[in-house]
């Protein structure tokens, strides 16, 4: 009896939290001031503003892993915005700037209140290469409008950035306007290739200039969506607070080689297909309830269905299940756990003979609550084959976690500034899957926030790197009215109770 009564006690303790988690949760943010057409600050994207974004596209500021890059275009790119930014380069005495490693460019912007910390924004200059040309609804460096869309190479990776953050600023500053927080812009050259000769020496640079600190970071990263998250209605502002790590290892399995007219019981390539099978039907476990994932997830919980805002505010209760379904799609079972890609399987140089060797490279993104250790030894105890070697080819620790709540500065800048564009969106942290250039900047703030001001629907995701690259002439717009809201919010010496924006805003 007194163990029924303990049973009806703690279901019904269950059934209470159930509710009160799932109540609290679907309660919907408090509403921000729009950004609007009418307001005195709007920047509106006339033809000559149009035109620059245009013809910053036409660059082919291309850089490549094999280090054939295009360092001359790279070039004329950087001398291009000098020359059509003059109150950043030229006009204002609030603006110090300089090229680094000859093809990347550093500014900062000073502020008139020393007793604030300042803040950074990054992007890149530099694009991926172009494939399928004859795929292309326009030149892909033409930057060419079609049907109210801008097309090009680097209309939303990373250019759109890069000419955002130029446009706020010089509006800003031909408006005589002077912040009271000073800040920093970085543009990388080389960000595609992972920034060693770009965002690397800029970091070293402010290092010698004596900069220890910056209150928070903003690079490139995730965007709103719309449309594209299953369930969910409206925009999503998907702000990367982490990036997973990444591990590249070799496997290898070594035998004496043999004729194919008597091969032995078990050969290396045999050996090493079968650990590499074991990888892959063995999959990391679900993080699900153990990071910023859970954080997401309850962040989404408003713009969701009853049922679904029940089992989502209540990870606690539903995690198996729930990891389940998230993992049977890559783009969520991404978010969930470390993944596993085979990536290169070599072995073998003629026909009838038994290789001595076969090799294969596995590539990990870490989840941010693992390590590498952990993964390696994870993998090791799942081949349990002595005869495979598993060396570490290259790694990095995922990035630590940056303030995403209430009272965290940075985060909230951007949510505000987020929800002046896109009123209707809810802002949620996430784990950023693919890596940025960001990890050269990890020792002057825990505060990195990676988010570029791209709206997208279904089928633009996949234009990423991708063929037809665009973004439409409205959301170009957002881009440089975002950027001018953030840096014109950051000048807040802390937050206010509604997080409320400067007056015109």
């Amino acid at each position: 009896m007194l163990r029924m009564v303990r049973l009806t006690l703690t279901e019904d303790v269950e059934a209470v939290v159930l509710i009160v988690r799932t109540v609290h949760l679907s309660q919907r943010p408090a509403q921000t001031s729009q950004c609007r057409q009418t307001d005195s600050d709007f920047i509106p994207l006339n033809e000559e503003r149009l035109q620059r974004f245009q013809k910053a596209l036409g660059f082919e500021s291309v850089s490549r892993d094999s280090g054939d890059s295009n360092t001359d275009e790279i070039f004329k790119f950087g001398e291009f915005i000098i020359a059509s930014f003059p109150h950043i380069h030229r006009h204002s005495p609030l603006v110090t700037w300089e090229r680094v490693n000859n093809l990347s460019l550093l500014y900062h912007i000073q502020g008139n209140d020393p007793s604030l910390k300042p803040y950074l924004l990054m992007a890149h200059i530099d694009v991926v290469p172009v494939t399928n040309l004859d795929q292309w609804d326009a030149p892909p460096f033409s930057g060419e409008v079609k049907d109210g869309f801008i097309y090009g190479r680097g209309t939303i990776d990373d250019k759109n950035n890069v000419m955002g953050i130029l446009e706020a600023t010089e509006f800003m500053l031909s408006s005589n306007i002077k912040p009271k927080r000073s800040f920093y812009i970085s543009f990388g050259h080389d960000e595609e290739t992972r920034g060693n000769a770009g965002a690397s020496q800029v970091a070293n640079l402010l290092r010698q200039k004596g900069v220890k600190e910056v209150e928070f970071i903003v690079d490139e990263g995730m965007t709103v969506l719309e449309g594209i998250i299953d369930g969910v209605a409206g925009p999503v502002a998907s702000v990367g607070v982490t990036e997973k790590g990444i591990v590249l290892l070799n496997l290898s399995v070594e035998l004496p080689p043999g004729h194919s007219s008597m091969p032995p019981r078990e050969t290396a390539i045999g050996i090493l297909a079968r650990a590499v099978l074991r990888l892959e039907e063995n999959p990391h476990p679900s993080m699900l309830g153990a990071g910023v994932e859970t954080d997401m997830f309850e962040s989404l919980v408003p713009k969701m269905s009853y049922l679904q805002r029940v089992v989502i505010s209540n990870i606690w209760l539903f995690r198996y299940p729930l990891s389940w379904l998230l993992s049977r799609k890559p783009s969520t079972n991404a978010v969930i756990r470390t993944v596993t890609a085979v990536t290169i399987f070599n072995s073998g140089v003629k026909f009838n003979m038994i290789p001595p060797l076969a090799e294969a490279k596995v590539n990990h993104r870490v989840h941010p609550s693992q390590t590498i250790q952990e993964v390696v030894d994870y993998d090791r105890a799942v081949i349990n084959d002595p005869r495979v070697k598993i060396e570490v080819v290259y790694s990095m620790e995922p990035h630590p976690v940056a303030g995403h709540g209430e009272s965290d500065f940075g985060y909230q800048v951007l949510r505000t500034s987020v929800r002046q564009i896109w009123p209707e969106a809810v802002v949620v942290p996430a784990i950023m899957v693919g890596n940025t250039d960001t990890f050269n900047f990890l020792n002057f703030s825990t505060n990195v926030y990676r988010f570029s001001p791209t709206h997208m629907f279904p089928g633009d995701p996949e234009r990423f790197h991708g063929i037809n690259e665009r973004m439409s002439v409205k959301n170009y717009e957002q881009v440089i009215n975002f950027f001018y809201h953030l840096i014109r919010n950051a000048d807040q010496a802390g937050l206010s109770p509604v997080h409320s924006a400067h007056p015109d805003l």
